[in-house]
Parts: structure tokens; C-alpha cells; sequence
């Protein structure tokens, strides 16, 4: 595999890059699924809900978190995780031009 040049791209194409490698897992899907039905949740509850180990969920949450998807704040001995919805603003507006444009298209391979 070749070494991504990230530097060749702008920033806004390596953000978007970023948000969308953060949730192309099934299980962080199903984390921000969860973070959504909820006002705020608990890493606990999280794991209560998921077929997966704790250690793996607070892995996967990392990821998130790092991704700036999702925020989370410390109560006592937990995190609490919550939606950041301006990232979610950022992946709408991306997938939002894919469709305006591919409505325009009148040409196609």
C-alpha cells in the first residue's frame, strides 16, 4: 500500500475524509444509532447495548471522539457521549452536493 498524501488534498476534503473513515464500522453506526435515541448516555449503557466487550466500544468510541463525531464530558468515574452536530453538518452538506450534482447529471458512463 502506498503512503496517503494527505497534504495534496484540501482540508475540507481530509476532514470529510476523517469524519467518514470514523463511521465506516457497523459498530460505531450502531454507537452514534444509540447516542441519538438518547439525549446523553454513559459509556455503561453503551456497552449494555452492544454485543461487544467494553474495552472494544471505548475503543471504538476513541475513534469517534477523535473524529470529533461525537463530544464527551467526565461525571464522577463515567464519560458522558453526546452528538457533535456540526460534524454531522459538515457529512450532510458533503453527501447533500454528491446528490445535487448526480440529479444534474444528464451524461453517464
Amino acid at each position: 500500500m502506498g503512503i496517503t498524501k494527505s497534504e495534496h488534498f484540501t482540508a475540507e476534503q481530509n476532514e470529510i475524509a476523517t469524519l467518514l473513515k470514523a463511521l465506516a464500522h457497523p459498530a460505531r453506526i450502531a454507537i452514534v444509532e444509540y447516542l441519538l435515541s438518547v439525549d446523553s448516555c454513559i459509556c455503561n449503557d453503551i456497552v449494555a447495548e452492544l454485543p461487544l466487550a467494553q474495552p472494544t466500544i471505548s475503543q471504538h468510541l476513541k475513534e469517534l471522539k477523535n473524529a470529533g463525531i461525537i463530544k464527551g464530558n467526565i461525571e464522577g468515574k463515567s464519560i458522558c457521549y453526546c452528538i457533535n452536530p456540526e460534524k454531522f453538518k459538515k457529512v450532510q452538506h458533503f453527501v447533500a452536493q454528491i446528490f445535487l450534482k448526480i440529479e444534474k447529471q444528464t451524461n453517464c458512463c
